[in-house]
């Protein structure tokens, strides 16, 4: 009992270490939101609660990577939130046959073993176990009642250049420094596309994309930012090309084509639902306790810091606002 007790201690130790500096304007805040906040000590106690139960999040702590899943509780905190709002707004309830079968199987009952598996991927998996179960499994079928909700009615259309090349440089780098001279003004985007294709970069204007042809599509960043904003995204991890686009218009109220992709799956559906929660992450004035990183919109996650985000969401300069 003394070792366990002296390696709870060395645990805890991790997780104050885990993250420093100040935090938002309310002393003891974790998350900041316009009417109520989320304390340092509620992130805590799921913490202190993950180390307890799960061996997976011991094997992190061992490895001094315990900072994953205080993020990983931060974002589903954020998400928790802005998804309650956004369900009530739109109407939104979870079929209580499927929520009652799914408690009842309770797939989160097993602890996580995490032996092996990328510690990027475990955290989520802990961090849903550790939650109540009930609203775990509420939120996950309210994201994808909300996607489903749009899914034949969401469209973008953008204009669009692309990094490919490195060029002995940093591409992530390459295309944040593009997106920024894209959004130096209303027609920064324009002088820059025409540039790349005279150059011969991979371009294009005028894309218009409907989210029931291309339900991987629609659970990017392009899908949740108003028109008149620069994105600057990685569409996949296999490939290195990267995206830099500005958005001309989104519509969740556009006429079906007619044409449509195979019929999305439950987790395409949610992960079109989380996208649909972007704008709202903004509008619920959401602030990060800097400990915990910081928003990173195109992930619709937490990044360590500003400088580990995975791109770069930029209103263009000077564009009137939707």
């Amino acid at each position: 009992m003394g070792r366990s007790r002296s390696l709870l201690a060395a645990f805890a130790a991790c997780l104050v270490l885990a993250g420093c500096g100040s935090g938002p304007s309310q002393v003891g805040a974790a998350v900041l939101f316009d009417d109520h906040q989320v304390t340092v000590d509620q992130v805590q106690d799921l913490l202190d609660k993950a180390v307890r139960e799960q061996p997976a999040a011991q094997q992190l702590a061992q490895q001094h990577k315990l900072d994953l899943v205080g993020r990983e509780i931060v974002r589903q905190v954020v998400l928790h939130d802005v998804l309650a709002r956004v369900a009530q707004r739109e109407g939104l309830v979870p079929d209580q046959q499927v929520l009652e079968q799914f408690l009842a199987d309770d797939p989160l009952a097993e602890p996580v073993s995490g032996s092996g598996a990328d510690p990027s991927q475990v955290a989520p998996q802990i961090v849903n176990r550790v939650r109540d179960h009930r609203e775990v499994i509420i939120d996950s079928l309210l994201l994808q009642a909300l996607g489903q909700k749009y899914f034949d009615r969401m469209s973008v259309t953008f204009d669009y250049t692309s990094v490919t090349s490195d060029g002995g440089g940093d591409r992530r780098a390459k295309a944040i420094d593009k997106a920024e001279q894209m959004a130096a003004s209303p027609a920064a985007a324009a002088d820059v596309i025409g540039a790349d294709a005279a150059a011969g970069e991979r371009t294009s204007v005028g894309e218009v994309v409907p989210a029931a042809q291309a339900p991987d599509l629609a659970t990017l960043v392009l899908f949740g930012v108003p028109p008149g904003t620069v994105v600057a995204f990685q569409p996949s991890q296999e490939q290195q090309v990267w995206i830099v686009a500005i958005v001309r218009a989104r519509d969740l109220n556009a006429p079906s084509s007619g044409a449509q992709a195979a019929q999305p799956s439950a987790a395409q559906l949610a992960a079109i639902g989380r996208r649909l929660l972007q704008p709202d992450v903004g509008q619920a004035g959401v602030r990060i306790n800097p400990r915990y990183g910081v928003w990173d919109p195109v992930a619709m996650n937490l990044a360590p810091s500003s400088g580990e985000t995975t791109g770069a969401v930029l209103p263009v300069k000077g564009a009137a606002q939707p």
